[in-house]
């Protein structure tokens, strides 16, 4: 390892133990970590602080004040009202059928979209507290729950990146839609079990701020919105979920979409602009541009490909190939939560794991198509925009978030290799 390599690890896990520890600000240990990384020398200003300028924060910035705007109209407080009531008779099976539901809905709007993940957490949180089944029951599972699609049929992105990856390095393609969709089935449906297993775990306390927000609600609610406000609040959320999730196609407006709802929801006094520059530069968002560039810095140390060739190099010529790709999923999703760089850690990881593969004469489909979706299978640490919302939002201490998603991560990987040995030849 080098110096830089050090260095960048000791404040990873120096800002792990500070948020665990608790003592701070919400979102002051990922600040304090970039501005270290530019003062020891192992990243410059524009590589530690990129995440303030990464157009997905900027994206989930704009779009958090829209539903923040969102909250405040007839509709969302009947969405609110059957929530509560599920939420309030429901228990167990409650708590079941809403993370059900969400895989279902991840299943139509693809696993890790991004104005999914966040329009789904902005609604949990507004979830009352119940004692038969608290709201900080319900944020961790169902934040999960957004990248996990329970009968998967959006993985054309995917699919078509382990086959990419296969015809690189000269392997034949065996991977069908069919096949790939249920190594994804059999992950999802293996989260599910833990989720459902740890409801008896998850801490018990109320996610939202007390008795000062109930009453502004309630004061909010008395006033209410005039018709026609509400309907340019709908259609700023329409139009901004909408290009959130044609971000590929419509390219860097969609990312600015939700700014500009925002702008216009100001100017029609929906809110006022104090309101929406608390959203827009609140401690979540802080934290989450924050992470982004530690985590591209101690990628650019070459941490992950140091790593990878040295596993492949411990694994020798013979193992099973079912202990090869779960050697490997674990390897490049824990090197993809650590860094940020899913991609890049793909595509350092699975030429090296491919090539041992065909080495050692197995088929590599089932490994690379297992590798493509471990890449974006991790998140089991707050380090990342969905887990460090979820963090956020969810009131966590980070011990009862990592008493959820460590067991979480493990599971659903075994399971992904399970599924990808089952489908795939070898």
């Amino acid at each position: 390892m080098t110096i830089q390599m050090i260095i960048a690890l000791i404040i990873v896990i120096g800002m792990i133990v500070a948020i665990m520890t608790d003592k701070f600000s919400f979102g002051a240990p990922p600040v304090v970590a970039a501005i270290l990384m530019v003062i020891c020398g192992v990243a410059p200003i524009e590589t530690a602080f990129k995440g303030f300028v990464d157009t997905n924060v900027i994206m989930i910035a704009g779009f958090m004040t829209v539903m923040a705007a969102l909250q405040k109209t007839s509709l969302m407080d009947k969405i609110k009202a059957v929530l509560a009531k599920l939420a309030t008779k429901g228990g167990f099976a409650g708590y079941a059928i809403l993370i059900i539901v969400v895989m279902l809905a991840t299943s139509v709007f693809g696993g890790g979209n991004t104005g999914y993940y966040v329009m789904v957490l902005t609604i949990v949180s507004t979830i009352p507290y119940a004692k038969k089944l608290p709201n900080s029951k319900l944020m961790l599972p169902m934040g999960f729950a957004t990248g996990r699609a329970l009968i998967p049929v959006s993985v054309a992105f995917f699919m078509g990146m382990a086959a990419s990856l296969l015809e690189g390095t000269g392997a034949e393609s065996e991977v069908t839609l069919a096949r790939f969709g249920i190594m994804m089935a059999v992950m999802s449906v293996f989260f599910l079990v833990w989720a459902l297993i740890a409801y008896k775990i998850l801490p018990d306390h109320d996610i939202q701020e007390g008795e000062e927000t109930k009453e502004k609600k309630e004061e909010e609610k008395k006033d209410g919105l005039p018709k026609w406000k509400e309907y340019v609040v709908y259609a700023s959320a329409a139009v901004s979920i909408v290009g959130m999730m044609m971000a590929s196609t419509i390219g860097e407006i969609a990312y600015v979409l939700p700014l500009l709802c925002t702008a216009i929801l100001v100017l029609i006094k929906v809110f006022t602009f104090k309101e929406a520059k608390n959203q827009v530069f609140s401690p979540l968002i802080i934290m989450m541009a924050s992470v982004i560039g530690v985590a591209e810095a101690l990628a650019s140390t070459g941490f992950t490909a140091m790593v990878g060739q040295a596993v492949a190099n411990a694994m020798g010529g013979s193992v099973s190939m079912f202990w090869l790709i779960l050697v490997f999923c674990f390897l490049i999703s824990i090197c993809a939560t650590l860094t940020g760089a899913s991609i890049g850690s793909l595509f350092v990881f699975a030429p090296i794991a491919i090539a041992a593969c065909t080495a050692m004469g197995m088929n590599p489909a089932g490994l690379a198509c297992a590798m493509t979706a471990a890449a974006w299978g991790g998140g089991f640490l707050p380090i990342d925009g969905l887990p460090a919302m979820i963090l956020g939002l969810g009131k966590y201490k980070l011990k009862d978030f990592l008493k959820f998603s460590v067991p979480m991560y493990i599971i659903q990987i075994i399971g992904l290799a399970i599924g990808a040995y089952l489908v795939f030849p070898h």
